[in-house]
């Protein structure tokens, strides 16, 4: 039997072109892509986005899934793309090539024959067009192996068809942004359960991207957790430190879990109220800041305590600050 690697994100397109290529009696090995930036409108935190709709639909069409993370590698892609930005800081033709590179490793590691993508040509603007596709695919090395199903008919032939490997006749000629043609081949297909009909991608958002942006710009060497607290509280840059005050229980005790060596975590001594991540172990002026944003966000439920306990690499000090920080000192330090 033919196999191929199916690039398997849980949304709709996917989950209708995996089904299709069943529907011809390929042999389906699903490839999941995660990464701390993307995002899914079925699952969030609480199933894990994307991810468990991957699994989830792996398991419904009874096809092996290996799950891969974009690693740290990825936000020199981020950092410095070669094909530029979309509208946020989101490298839509970089990203691809780097996935499709990836698929093209997992294809050769278990003799499958091709690709297979839900792409639909003209539903994403960046990444989503004939010259991006062949760009994508001469990039990564998959020059005519990578078949979309959904718009086969808009593109030429791929290697697999003309081997006769896939009946082109059963290959579909969607096209655009709506998903009309989708959800009534959905019904067709008896696919029945798509509650993520379009996955997503966080370095689309402007305001998420700004803070993308702000950590590339001031650090070189990311790390993961460096990744993750860019989801928590509230951002801002004092002196060029990095400061994040908690929005919520939620956010208090995620940051709590993401200190890392060298950072500074501030917390309310005698009253309840936000904590801060202070990113370095020498804050100045920062730690100051930090306290005051801590008093600001309190709001009442400081009363007249001023008194907060910093906390780094072990040792521990308590410190006052006179007040709450001004709306404008706020705003102007402020990243998202």
């Amino acid at each position: 039997m033919t196999k191929a690697v199916a690039l398997l994100s849980g949304g709709l397109d996917s989950t209708l072109a995996v089904k299709l290529m069943i529907e011809q009696d390929i042999e389906v090995h699903a490839l999941n892509f995660t990464s701390a930036f993307c995002t899914c409108s079925s699952g969030g935190a609480s199933r894990g986005g994307c991810k468990s709709e991957s699994a989830r639909v792996a398991a419904e069409f009874n096809i092996p899934i290996k799950v891969m993370v974009k690693g740290l590698d990825y936000i020199e892609i981020v950092r410095r793309p070669k094909h530029g930005y979309g509208k946020g800081i989101n490298p839509c033709v970089d990203c691809r090539v780097y996935m499709f590179k990836a698929a093209k490793s997992y294809m050769e590691e278990i003799g499958a024959a091709f690709i297979v993508t839900g792409e639909v040509i003209g539903q994403r603007p960046m990444s989503q067009r004939k010259d991006a596709f062949r760009v994508i695919e001469r990039e990564s090395g998959l020059e005519g192996l990578v078949l979309r199903p959904l718009c086969a008919k808009h593109l030429g032939p791929t290697i697999p068809e003309q081997n006769g490997l896939v009946d082109r006749e059963k290959l579909l000629s969607i096209e655009g942004r709506s998903r009309a043609g989708q959800m009534a081949l959905a019904l067709e297909l008896n696919v029945n359960d798509y509650p993520c009909p379009s996955g997503g991608c966080l370095l689309t958002d402007k305001i998420f991207s700004k803070k993308v942006r702000d950590l590339l710009d001031h650090k070189e060497e990311v790390t993961r957790k460096d990744l993750v607290v860019l989801r928590a509280g509230r951002h801002f840059r004092h002196g060029g430190v990095k400061v994040i005050v908690g929005k919520n229980d939620v956010d208090n005790e995620k940051l709590k879990t993401l200190v890392q060596p060298g950072e500074t975590f501030v917390e309310p001594v005698n009253f309840p109220g936000p904590v801060a991540i202070v990113a370095s172990s020498e804050p100045n002026g920062a730690l100051e800041f930090a306290g005051a944003l801590i008093i600001k966000y309190a709001e009442a439920k400081a009363g007249a305590s001023r008194l907060l306990r910093a906390s780094c690499d072990g040792e521990a000090r308590e410190f006052e600050v006179s007040s709450a920080t001004a709306d404008e000192a706020v705003e102007e330090a402020r990243v998202c």
